[in-house]
């Protein structure tokens, strides 16, 4: 149990890292192409780079999100529910949301497998961006394996209950 929860605290440390690297490059292309605006001409494609620079610092960060508990819950109605009912409906929340992540980075993964075989490349710039759509599937399978670990620290919690 240590294990997964080490080994998930390091994969989502190094995707973050990554995330965070992604955040600086399309900060980094926005501000030179205001910039570069006013001075002289904007980058050409800077709106598709922003946009699949966003997708990665974004997808990359689910997972370190999840850890951290940062995603929105809404718990108006389940606050009412006894502690019991509310563990159930956790692991029922957990059971479908780690499948159905693990559904969208595998969906995501084919898409990226098909945009890498026809070749498909960017409309402006014509740079292939299925790595752009790789990250993104890494991103989602992280969020699944992080809901999974949250699952069986449910698990642990009812058995030493």
């Amino acid at each position: 149990m240590e294990y997964l929860i080490k080994f998930n605290s390091y994969l989502n440390k190094v995707l973050l890292f990554f995330s965070g690297i992604s955040v600086l490059i399309l900060t980094g292309i926005a501000a030179a192409n205001m910039f570069l605006r006013i001075v002289y001409s904007p980058i050409p494609g800077s709106y598709e780079l922003v946009g699949f620079f966003g997708a990665v610092a974004t997808g990359l960060a689910l997972g370190y999100t999840q850890i951290r508990k940062d995603h929105i819950i809404v718990t108006m109605f389940t606050d009412k529910f006894p502690r019991t009912v509310n563990r159930i409906l956790d692991g029922l929340n957990y059971t479908v949301n780690t499948i159905f992540f693990a559904i969208i980075s595998w969906e995501t993964y084919k898409w990226g497998m098909k945009i890498a075989r026809t070749g498909e490349v960017s409309e402006t710039l014509k740079v292939i961006y299925h790595p752009f759509v790789f990250c993104l599937a890494i991103g989602f399978a992280a969020l699944s394996f992080s809901i999974f670990v949250d699952f069986i620290k449910l698990l642990k919690r009812e058995a030493s209950a």
